[in-house]
């Protein structure tokens, strides 16, 4: 038995070093104007393989590494097609500096059309940062996310959308880290440049050392320039937010003058900056009349949950007055399940 795991362990730890290497090969190469697609192949003790798709692509001029991720949750669909056209359309030509881009970082998610998480070990990507070397297989993707990708990354964006059951509207978000004022003035920047018309920043509370969990929040932690865009929902994909995703990236990208197809930012921005979330406290079928951008006034009624014979367990009211950034758009509610976030702006 001992001689299996330390076999297990040493196959694990001999593909974990492969990986990196595979990466730091195509990152550190001298060429420019090239685009290299790799596979990082990844593995643990349970016998579970897993790949994560990275594509390298270096402009003709030196310039910032601006790293973009999709597919953290596999349901959100949007996010994964237009950030494979983005891989597809960009002119190397026109390109100053690198971009990291992985379309899909959880690929048994997006095949086993799970959401959330990651069938292999039933973990949540977006829980699991930063990771374990030696861990399940989505800790091992988050390990390599910030071992290798965050570190040599300037500008770091998660993108993001409603999943299978998630209805909400399209905006851009950042950390406002008090300790990292530079890099949240970009972030700002960048939020506000996007063509977004709802830019969300959110407190940043964690100390240095406790465990990030969020994916971008991790970048956020370790110093790096990051934010996120959440667009698309309830598991289709609408060409209008794939498109709205693209034109984010791009205006990103002028504004980091590393491209020049940006289109300038939203001509009416709405901040928000504190969001309150609704939780389910039983197990049921959610009803509500509300759907995301919808104006609520504090102590509105905005749904209730019922038991299988229609018999009403929970009702919920509105917690302040806000805009529903998103909800749950679908039946089914959990215990602890979030049904509405409700997004306003304080002054400080």
């Amino acid at each position: 038995m001992r001689t299996l795991y330390l076999t297990l362990l040493m196959f694990v730890v001999t593909h974990a070093i492969s990986a990196q290497n595979i990466f730091q090969k195509a990152f550190n190469t001298n060429s420019r104007s090239t685009k290299e697609n790799i596979n990082i192949k990844l593995s643990d003790d349970q016998g579970n393989l897993g790949n994560l798709p990275v594509s390298v692509i270096k402009g003709e001029e030196e310039g910032p590494v601006f790293t973009i991720i999709a597919g953290v949750h596999g349901f959100e669909y949007p996010p994964i097609i237009a950030i494979q056209k983005i891989i597809k359309e960009i002119d190397i030509s026109q390109l100053k500096g690198t971009l990291i881009i992985i379309p899909i970082a959880n690929k048994a998610s997006f095949f086993n059309r799970t959401p959330f998480i990651n069938p292999q070990d039933q973990k949540n990507l977006n829980n699991a940062f930063p990771g374990n070397k030696n861990g399940s297989i989505t800790e091992q993707i988050a390990h390599f996310i910030t071992t290798n990708i965050i570190p040599v990354s300037d500008v770091f964006l998660d993108v993001h959308g409603g999943d299978a059951c998630e209805d909400l509207i399209p905006f851009v978000c950042y950390y406002n880290n008090q300790k990292k004022p530079d890099q949240t003035a970009l972030a700002k920047k960048l939020s506000e440049n996007s063509g977004f018309q709802y830019v969300v920043s959110y407190p940043y509370t964690i100390s240095d050392t406790e465990p990030a969990k969020y994916t971008f929040k991790q970048a956020v932690q370790d110093g790096k320039t990051a934010l996120s865009i959440e667009c698309g929902k309830l598991g289709n994909v609408q060409k209008s937010n794939v498109e709205l995703i693209k034109k984010g990236v791009y205006n990103m990208l002028s504004t980091m003058n590393m491209y020049t197809k940006g289109t300038g930012p939203h001509p009416k921005l709405i901040y928000r900056n504190s969001q309150d979330y609704i939780k389910s406290k039983v197990q049921g079928i959610f009803y509500s009349e509300y759907k995301a951008g919808d104006t609520v006034s504090k102590g509105d009624s905005i749904g209730y949950t019922t038991d299988e014979f229609g018999n009403v367990l929970e009702e919920y009211t509105a917690s302040k007055d806000g805009i529903v950034l998103y909800m749950l758009a679908t039946p089914p509610v959990d215990v602890n399940d979030t049904i509405m976030c409700i997004s306003s702006f304080e002054k400080n």
